[in-house]
C-alpha cells in the first residue's frame, strides 16, 4: 500500500503567502487523487482520515493547554 505525505501539503498550505497559493496547493493535490487507482483511492482516505484526526487531537491538546494556561 501506498503511504501519503499529507503533512507535506498541509505544511505548506499553512505557510502560503496568499489564498492563490493555497488554492494552488489545493489544486494540486485534487490533480494527484485524480491521477490515482481506485485501490489508492481507497487507502489515501483511510490515511487521510486518520492523518486528520490526529491533527485535531493535536489541535485540541493544544488549545486546552492554553486554555488552562490563561485561567
Amino acid at each position: 500500500m501506498q503511504e501519503f505525505n499529507f503533512k507535506q501539503y498541509h505544511l505548506r498550505s499553512i505557510n502560503a503567502q496568499s489564498a492563490e497559493d493555497r488554492a494552488a496547493i489545493n489544486q494540486e493535490l485534487k490533480e494527484f487523487y485524480a491521477s490515482l487507482t481506485e485501490e489508492d483511492k481507497n487507502a489515501f482516505n483511510i490515511q487521510l482520515q486518520s492523518f486528520l484526526a490526529k491533527e485535531m487531537g493535536r489541535l485540541k491538546s493544544d488549545y486546552e493547554a492554553i486554555k488552562d494556561g490563561m485561567a
